[in-house]
């Protein structure tokens, strides 16, 4: 979401940098009236404001949360002199379109218009790292990336924007615009199955209900979690093609590699391999972050979790057949993958994981295009994603276009610039991505699936049931499931379900490779003595990690890897309520 400066921070810019390029009269009569001497204070807004353009155009509801803070911080110590928002309208200037249009570059300044308005961010795009995809907005409307950053367009957001207005578009120029309305970038989105729980409609992300998680073993595909971050792009199978790339250093003997693959050639000319895999979104259980302390980020319950068998080639073997070698471990040390879907300007989504975890053996990592037997989904990434087991669901890419051997981690900025986990004392104003690992694989965790957070149990049934799922990342098995009835004072140890009634999908995993999670279930008698329950699951895994008893010494500015003890509040209803 394009967040725009007031008038007043628009024209000291001017005039810091006529220098540079000429200021038009109407800019400078502005810069008259508000500017403000303090240079201190212009490189502060400026600071903040190249923080709050990332929003929009890299699509970052955390850096876009980062410039809500400031504002609603720092309201109280606003720039000296009046904001344009509270200007008659007469007195704003006026601009055509042809003239919006000059200003495509640092030299020339770079202006944008939204809904009628025009905006001069040229010295927010010479000082954000993120310049590049600011101008694919310069010289005309930013209001195709409003529709595509659709997650942006809140009631607060709206607010804010409405303080920022500086000029007008020509009335004329205003029309043509509204002529042209930017088409829907979701409309071609396919259909979801109601019962999901919608966290964001665009771009799509929805969990499964928590009352039907635990229901099956593996994870139906119309229930499964939906996590996007742009639109569905809508593939044709008949001339996909699959690029991978060896990118060895200029100096090595190598020089690098190539292959370009069709669905057929992956489904006939590679042995087909099927895994029962958990996908989790590192945001999973977010909400619970939240009630303790705010944090950013879709506001995810326990459902952004599922198991499912996935089929597909191995990573390995596509990576051999385009030319990798032992050789090539020398000097490679991660592998990319790009998504085919993609924002207005072209940029895809991508990751990467390290090389280890691509061509070993017993990483399991599949190019899958096969969901629990059936064609994958389009919302699971048709025709092809990247399986990664036990690893965080952002490195497992849907609508797989390109993989790249590298010696270096994607640059992309869902692995450079989000998906990480900080210091509980780091706020928005100490945030170093830089500073972070990108998460990859994801600690233990378990969650309360039935009954639900404030459900109410008749004293007359004597006993209540407690059902969950637990998993591990990194191919760590659960090897146990404690579970308590009074806050974590006493524990009883859950069953784990076994392969005859579906719980565990057969027999044990060999070590290292527990891709799978475990359902659990405890049947206790209800306590006498009281009418509340707080029902708490912890659990356990082979190597004896074990979640932690609270969230504030894991609490992050995102909201990410919240795997504290997870409880639910239950009331006990006696015979004489019911009369």
């Amino acid at each position: 979401m394009l967040l725009l400066r007031r008038c007043s921070s628009l024209t000291r810019l001017c005039s810091i940098n006529s220098h540079r390029h000429p200021v038009t009269p109407a800019l400078a009569s502005c810069a008259v009236r508000f500017f403000s001497s303090d240079r201190e204070e212009q490189f502060r807004w400026s600071r903040r404001w190249t923080h709050a353009v990332a929003g929009l155009l890299a699509g970052s509801g955390a850096v876009l949360a980062y410039a809500l803070k400031q504002h609603k911080a720092e309201k109280a110590d606003a720039i000296t002199g009046q904001s344009a928002a509270t200007l008659p309208s007469s007195s704003l200037p006026i601009f055509s379109q042809e003239e919006v249009s000059r200003h495509r570059s640092l030299e020339d300044g770079v202006w944008v218009t939204y809904k009628g308005g025009v905006y001069d961010i040229t010295e927010f795009v010479a000082m954000h790292p993120g310049g590049d995809k600011i101008m694919m907005a310069a010289g005309g409307s930013v209001e195709p990336f409003w529709a595509l950053y659709a997650v942006h367009n809140q009631e607060h957001v709206l607010e804010m924007l409405s303080e920022y207005k500086a000029s007008h578009l020509r009335a004329e120029d205003q029309r043509k615009q509204q002529s042209l309305n930017p088409s829907d970038p979701f409309s071609s989105d396919p259909e979801r199955h109601p019962v999901l729980r919608i966290n964001n409609l665009k771009p799509f992300n929805a969990e499964t209900p928590p009352e039907i998680l635990t229901e099956s073993y593996i994870t139906p595909s119309v229930l499964f979690f939906k996590r996007n971050h742009l639109p569905v792009p809508n593939v044709d199978p008949a001339t996909y093609k699959l690029q991978i790339e060896i990118n060895g250093p200029a100096n090595s003997e190598r020089g690098g590699g190539a292959l370009s693959l069709s669905l057929d050639d992956l489904k006939n000319k590679f042995p087909k391999h099927t895994v029962t895999a958990v996908v989790q979104c590192a945001g999973n259980r977010r909400s619970d972050m939240h009630k303790a302390k705010p944090v950013k980020g879709l506001n995810w319950g326990i459902g952004a979790i599922g198991n499912a068998t996935w089929s597909g080639a191995k990573l390995r073997d596509v990576l051999q057949a385009a030319g990798y070698s032992l050789d090539d471990s020398k000097w490679a040390r991660h592998v990319q993958f790009e998504g085919l879907d993609q924002d207005v300007g072209g940029t895809t989504y991508g990751a990467s994981i390290p090389l280890r975890k691509a061509i070993s053996e017993d990483g399991d990592c599949l190019l899958a295009y096969e969901m629990n037997g059936e064609v994958l989904p389009a919302d699971h990434g048709f025709p092809i994603r990247v399986i990664v087991p036990g690893t965080v669901g952002a490195r497992n890419v849907k609508w797989l276009g390109k993989i790249i051997v590298s010696a270096e981690e994607s640059n992309s900025h869902w692995q450079q610039n989000d998906y990480k986990g900080f210091s509980p004392s780091t706020d928005w104003d100490t945030v170093d991505y830089k500073s972070a690992p990108a998460i990859q694989e994801l600690p233990i965790q378990s969650a309360i699936t039935v009954p639900a957070d404030g459900a109410v149990v008749d004293r007359s049934e004597e006993e209540v049931t407690v059902k969950g799922y637990a998993w591990s990342g990194g191919g760590r098995e659960v090897v146990r499931v404690d579970v308590s009835i009074d806050g974590g004072n006493t524990w009883k140890i859950a069953q784990l379900k076994g392969s005859n009634d579906g719980g565990d999908g057969g027999t044990a995993p060999p070590p290292g490779q527990a891709w799978a999670w475990k359902l659990w279930e405890l049947t206790v008698p209800l306590p006498e003595d009281t009418e509340k329950m707080e029902i708490v699951c912890k659990a356990v895994d082979s190597s004896y990690n074990m979640q932690p008893d609270t969230i504030m010494p894991i609490w992050n500015l995102r909201g990410v890897l919240s795997n504290a003890w997870h409880k639910v509040n239950v009331r006990i209803q006696g015979e004489e309520e019911d009369q």
